[in-house]
């Protein structure tokens, strides 16, 4: 290790269990102001005026957000990161009171605060790059681990508990209820979390530069954002285009479609897997389980039993823990690359990330109504046989890890 990062990061102050815990329940907090909308659609979009056709966009168009967001996250290897990430959450609590608050007819400006909400949620990624600095080298990839696990809960949980909020509260409450929960994480940020200022001294144009030298640099980053794009795309296509099969062809509630939904949360316990199967050295193996067990869980879906409520909530089971497991591998590896730039690192990995998770949710709709669950199924398994077929041509070419 660098002598100057080792003393560094001996001068940095150690991430307790509790504050690890703080972390992970920031994250998923966070992250699940991203998903509140995707099983809801329905009945935000009429409620609002929005045609059919449009109503997938509030669930592309925040993930979009997010992705855009992911823009202010290299200014964490730049700024002071709790001062960063209070602003953002700031930003996070206005723009889901704001959605909180439409009304009919208000469609157009929904979408819009939809993409603010995402833009805005961003804390969460400059939350774990903090973890990752503050870890020490040998446990860094149990502790993302760790934290990954309770940001993925969030994305699992966000979405059966607004169900159950919208079904028993309306809509607007699931909004209203995340502006309060943002409250409370902004006063944590300030109370807990430790402050850090990065040694960078570029500006943020010469940072946001320095992306494409670092997506050119180092091929890890461009194979791991790949590969984790196109599973995240047919997560998002999935869990978008779950909740209206669920509804239209099986009959369920709202509330039976969050019990189906909470189901999937079994699933996190791949993060805290993946990040001790990565310090212990068996990263691509990992990688190789994670992107075949993908394609397989959306190819169930085209049997009868694979259709039936049960087949459907395994797919999602065992896609979930794939695409969580790729993507703690993924994480591990990339914040390896280069420390001092874990912040813009991030950044790329994220935002090819979320970019295939817009793309997914956004041909969601368009799918299921022209081709049905099969065709959602056929272009979920696609995408990621697509990256494993990536993953095998590198793993041809490269010595093993």
């Amino acid at each position: 290790m660098n002598p100057s990062l080792a003393a560094a990061q001996a001068a940095a102050p150690a991430l307790s269990r509790a504050l690890i815990t703080l972390l992970a329940f920031c994250c998923g907090a966070i992250v699940a102001n991203i998903y509140y909308a995707q099983p809801i659609v329905g009945l935000i979009a009429p409620d609002l005026g929005l045609s059919a056709e449009r109503a997938s966009l509030i669930v592309s168009l925040t993930q979009l957000g997010y992705a855009l967001g992911l823009l202010l996250v290299p200014l964490a290897d730049l700024v002071e990161n709790r001062r960063l990430m209070v602003f953002t959450a700031v930003l996070a609590c206005a723009s889901l009171l704001l959605a909180g608050t439409s009304s009919h007819g208000q469609g157009l400006l929904f979408l819009g605060y939809a993409l603010l909400i995402g833009f805005s949620s961003v804390a969460v990624q400059m939350l774990i790059p903090l973890a990752a600095h503050l870890a020490p080298e040998q446990q860094r990839g149990r502790v993302v681990g760790n934290i990954m696990g309770g940001l993925l809960l969030g994305i699992l949980l966000a979405r059966p508990l607004s169900s159950l909020v919208a079904d028993h509260f309306g809509w607007r409450m699931v909004f209203i209820g995340a502006a309060g929960l943002m409250l409370a994480i902004i006063l944590l940020l300030v109370l807990t979390l430790p402050r850090r200022v990065p040694d960078h001294k570029a500006s943020y144009a010469a940072l946001m530069v320095s992306l494409i030298a670092l997506l050119r640099q180092y091929p890890v980053l461009r194979q791991r954002s790949l590969y984790q794009a196109l599973m995240f795309g047919a997560f998002s296509l999935y869990w978008t285009a779950v909740p209206l099969v669920l509804a239209q062809e099986h009959g369920l509630s709202q509330s039976q479609i969050a019990l189906f939904a909470l189901v999937g949360a079994v699933g996190a316990i791949a993060a805290p897997l993946a990040g001790r199967l990565a310090d212990a050295g068996h990263a691509r193996a990992a990688s190789l389980l994670a992107l075949v067990l993908a394609p397989v869980a959306l190819l169930l879906g085209l049997t009868a039993p694979g259709y039936s409520v049960i087949g459907l909530a395994m797919t999602g089971v065992l896609l979930d823990f794939a695409v969580q497991m790729n993507m703690v591998i993924g994480q591990r590896e990339v914040y390896a690359l280069d420390p001092a730039s874990r912040g813009r690192l991030n950044a790329l990995y994220m935002t090819s990330i979320f970019l295939g998770g817009a793309l997914g949710s956004a041909a969601a709709s368009a799918v299921f109504s022209d081709y049905g669950w099969q065709g959602v199924a056929v272009l979920g398994a696609l995408l990621p046989g697509l990256a494993l077929a990536a993953f095998l041509l590198v793993a041809r070419r490269e010595p093993a890890r």
